[in-house]
């Protein structure tokens, strides 16, 4: 396959290393300095876009401009997701996203929401979750923490919505959001009374996992129209 680099900071470049040993050719990297048009991608099969919130959308759409899939990793612009929807069904255009590309971390988005189901029943338990990353990440929370978060909401009626911060507010769920040198990642959640706690914990130790999981849903889109998520390409 053809693949488009959108981005080439370090997950960009842990992409690239993949998408080599797996025999696939790199036509495009696209950087700050170096921005793409829609018709740069002339001969790509499908591009993998991993850049910062204020630009993903635009170059989401340029990928629809041109007739490519686009694998996102960005996180931090969802708020325009029923825009990007739209026009991804009026351009006939393919949209891969996901809030982590993580095997190991989508196993976790299931077994969290089965354990808040669980906890609903225990009102002796206060649910809060924690995330630590790199300091060069510029959403908080990540977009993983909010995934964790709306699972926890769906199955555990107390609580009504989620707050970037600790609290004590009995219908919040509190996110504490850190950022700390290189850290790739770690995703907490807990459930304490005043006898016990009992953790969930995620902790990625290097960019490989999510890049490869990247590329798998490059490879998952070739050829596609729709917007996919990491639920398809696992089923």
């Amino acid at each position: 396959m053809n693949i488009a680099l959108i981005g080439y900071g370090k997950m960009g470049k842990e992409i690239e290393q993949i998408l080599l040993h797996r025999g696939h050719t790199v036509t495009l990297r696209s950087t700050r300095s170096t921005p793409f048009r829609a018709t740069d991608l002339t001969g790509t099969d499908v591009a993998i876009e991993f850049t910062e919130p204020h630009s993903a959308v635009d170059n989401i759409l340029k990928c629809f401009e041109a007739g490519v899939p686009v694998v996102v990793g960005t996180t931090g612009w969802y708020t325009r997701m029923p825009e990007v929807r739209e026009a991804c069904a009026s351009m006939n255009g393919g949209l891969f996203t996901a809030s982590n590309f993580s095997i190991g971390v989508n196993i976790l988005f299931k077994v969290n929401k089965e354990l808040a189901r669980i906890m609903s029943d225990f009102e002796e338990y206060t649910p809060s979750m924690e995330e630590i990353h790199h300091t060069a990440k510029r959403d908080a929370p990540s977009g993983t923490a909010i995934t964790l978060a709306e699972g926890i909401l769906e199955n555990y009626p107390s609580r009504q919505g989620w707050i970037n911060e600790s609290t004590e507010d009995a219908h919040q769920l509190g996110i504490v959001s850190q950022r700390e040198g290189e850290v790739p990642g770690t995703h907490i959640v807990r459930y304490t009374s005043a006898v016990d706690e009992i953790q969930l914990v995620h902790q990625a130790y290097n960019r490989k996992g999510f890049a490869l999981g990247a590329v798998k849903a490059a490879e998952f889109m070739q050829g596609k129209a729709g917007v996919y998520s990491m639920g398809d390409l696992l089923a």
